[in-house]
């Protein structure tokens, strides 16, 4: 199907033909002006799109006055959309998958699709364009050159803390998906496992209400505006204060480590894992030897 050219400024780039293969298209999380070119290009050539949702899929063409042959791929029905798109593909047409909004494959059912084709050795693309996690980051105010993206926590708040255990000691500044109504009790845990780290409550990204709440853990989880607010959310948690080990931690780390190694090995082993200076350690580790 060819594009309305109206749709677009006369000095944008000229459509291109699309080769088979799968396209892993992002989709507007909010704004319909956030769909690039190159995604309609690929839509509108596409036999087959499978989509989390066909029915928000089916509203998202016809703004674009596209129309197309929709596959589900949801949780429930991703293996059967796989073989699907293997068989279509290997027939040479040309595949499009599409989550209800965004990039596929974050938190995506999609991820077997993509799997099962890259395993044939198909052409497999993504086709970039908006994101809720890049979207929440450049809006959160925290660094965005060491991120770690956890998608949704647990529901229950013994399982959220254990995951939340695990990522305690990282670095990394940390994105979450989250929903409304369990927003504050895991501000909460967070607050209580991380830290009262610096965070921003993001929600509504792109659309008319979108907006960005900033402050510690501890003052959002308090805040009334992230007591079940609607709308999409994403969390972004910024990375903690290194721990420093203490002088006990490290000597009984020496110890282990030169029941294996010898001094200066066993020094710089510590070094790495505690994170501290390689010669006071050294020295350290000669002395604990009676040299």
């Amino acid at each position: 199907m060819s594009l309305d050219a109206s749709l677009f400024p006369p000095t944008a780039p000229p459509a291109r033909s699309v080769a088979p293969g799968l396209y892993l298209v992002a989709t507007p999380i909010g704004n319909l002006r956030d769909m690039t070119l190159r995604a309609l290009d690929v839509l509108a050539a596409a036999d087959l799109v499978l989509a989390e949702d066909t029915r928000v899929t089916a509203k998202l063409l016809t703004a674009y006055g596209l129309r197309a042959k929709l596959e589900r791929c949801d949780d429930h029905a991703s293996a059967r959309a796989a073989e699907i798109a293997v068989e279509r593909l290997k027939a040479g047409e040309v595949v499009a998958l599409v989550s209800d909004a965004g990039t596929p494959l974050v938190s995506d059912p999609g991820y077997v699709v993509a799997r099962a084709a890259i395993a044939e050795g198909l052409p497999v693309h993504p086709v970039p364009g908006a994101s809720s996690l890049l979207a929440a980051l450049c809006l959160a105010g925290q660094p965005a050159d060491r991120v770690l993206f956890a998608g949704f926590l647990p529901p229950k708040s013994g399982a959220r803390k254990t995951m939340l255990e695990e990522l305690r000691t990282g670095r990394q500044t940390l994105v979450f998906f989250e929903s409304g109504p369990r927003l504050k009790d895991s501000l909460t845990d967070m607050a209580e496992v991380l830290g009262d780290r610096p965070a921003a409550v993001t929600r509504e990204l792109t659309k008319l209400y979108e907006e960005a709440v900033r402050g510690t853990l501890s003052d959002l989880a308090a805040d009334p505006r992230c007591d079940a607010p609607k709308g999409e959310i994403v969390v972004v948690v910024g990375p903690g204060e290194a721990e420093v080990a203490s002088a006990p931690d490290a000597d009984a780390a020496l110890t282990e480590a030169m029941t294996r190694l010898p001094p200066g090995e066993a020094a710089a082993e510590v070094s790495k894992a505690l994170n501290l200076p390689r010669k006071p350690l050294y020295k350290r580790a000669l002395e604990m030897q009676g040299r």
